[in-house]
């Protein structure tokens, strides 16, 4: 039974939450950082990337920054910038963009459930981003960013959210970016049924977070290592996430670039993509549907059909456009064998995601791009569900949180 807990928060004052508040550390550039704090210093990206306020040529992975990110927060702290609700609680958190909303619980989970897959898990993490955020969490003892989970739901699940939405809502405010964020402290009437309703789901399933989630493993065994007292519930054996009904839930693409050609020209490349896909020039770069690959080399677009799918494994991890992008392109022409830790590969998401595609390749950033049809909620639960794991960076979720919110200490 996956187990869901309520938590005592650090979280903006409200005068101040939407400056506060940031988009999470991995979707933002250092460049951008410093652009974004130099305008709003009271940014959680002075916590998150703490880079900014150091000089532009520190290794944002040094312990110096690690340093700088724990002065930074308890700064913020002593500022009351930031300040600890007065009891544990269950948060509701909405987002609205372009007229769709999505509304999740906000509450801690167990690292237990997660190393038993009870919170299940859809591709490998990184090792360099985990080291990253197990580092960050040491030094700050605390969690600054929430998981995002999906929940296969139900109608009383979403009566629930309805309900505590109807209350006096923490924080409201529309962010830079023109998403809505707003979150309610779940009123206490609510917080066990809704204990209850998450704990009759068979599984909750990680959309965004893996490698949060894992680093959230790591710094329990590190804590717990130091704790002769350990009892199983100190704050080090939970995380924080927020629990969406599956149903609501927007994917978007997540598309990749690479730089080299693994020693083809672009001619040569085009040619040796013709032994297993049919090649076409095209205008557009979004795939039609799922199983047409857009390819962006030497300034055109081509779509790429593989030729014979029938003689794809039956496995519905092999049949995803992201498995048959390296398994018949990165892999055996371009020679990314591990796109988790290979330096060449980069994976670029989001609304503007094609445009920023196009701009890397322009640019000579990068020499090859491929725009890539969704992986759906349904796709990534079911592969979560037989214990077999996407390519990395397979699903893009938009709207993202905003870290700095509702802060779980350590």
């Amino acid at each position: 039974m996956v187990e869901v807990h309520p938590f005592q928060a650090v979280s903006p004052a409200p005068s101040v939450a939407a400056s506060v508040a940031s988009l999470p550390y991995d979707v933002v550039s250092a460049e951008q950082a410093r652009t974004i704090v130099a305008d709003n210093p009271l940014s959680f990206l002075r916590v998150l990337r703490a880079e900014v306020d150091l000089p532009p040529d520190t290794d944002p992975v040094s312990e110096t920054v690690y340093q700088r990110a724990a002065d930074n927060y308890r700064q913020m702290k002593e500022q009351r910038i930031l300040v600890r609700n007065s009891e544990p609680a269950l948060y509701l958190y909405s987002l609205l963009m372009d007229g769709h909303r999505q509304t999740g619980l906000a509450a801690l989970c167990r690292v237990d459930d997660y190393e038993n897959n009870l919170v299940r898990k859809h591709e490998k993490t990184r090792p360099d981003k985990e080291d990253d955020r197990t580092r960050h969490m040491l030094a700050l003892r605390a969690q600054t960013g929430l998981v995002f989970l999906a929940c296969p739901g139900g109608k009383r699940l979403k009566s629930l959210l309805a309900e505590g939405m109807s209350h006096e809502p923490m924080f409201d405010f529309t962010a830079a970016d023109n998403i809505r964020h707003t979150l309610w402290r779940l009123p206490s009437a609510l917080q066990s049924q809704m204990i209850q309703v998450i704990g009759e789901q068979p599984a909750l399933y990680i959309a965004d977070g893996h490698h949060r989630a894992a680093a959230a493993a790591r710094v329990r065994e590190s804590l717990r290592a130091e704790n002769p007292g350990h009892h199983g519930r100190e704050a080090y054996n939970f995380f924080p996430v927020v629990i969406f009904p599956a149903g609501q839930l927007r994917v978007l693409p997540y598309n990749r670039v690479v730089r080299g050609l693994g020693g083809y020209t672009p001619e040569s490349l085009l040619g040796a993509l013709t032994d297993n896909f049919k090649v076409e020039l095209v205008e557009t770069p979004q795939p039609r549907s799922p199983g047409k690959l857009r390819c962006y080399l030497d300034g055109s677009w081509f779509e790429l059909t593989l030729r014979h799918p029938e003689k794809l494994s039956s496995a519905s991890v092999d049949r995803l456009d992201v498995s048959i992008l390296q398994d018949f392109i990165l892999s055996p022409l371009l020679a990314v064998d591990n796109p988790r830790t290979d330096r060449r590969i980069d994976f670029i998401g989001g609304i503007d995601s094609v445009g920023e595609l196009v701009r890397r390749v322009d640019s000579g950033r990068a020499d090859v791009a491929f725009s890539l049809y969704p992986t759906t909620v349904e796709q990534l639960m079911g592969i979560a569900d037989t214990g077999s794991v996407m390519p990395p960076k397979s699903t893009w979720f938009e709207p993202k949180l905003r870290d700095g919110l509702l802060v779980h200490e350590l």
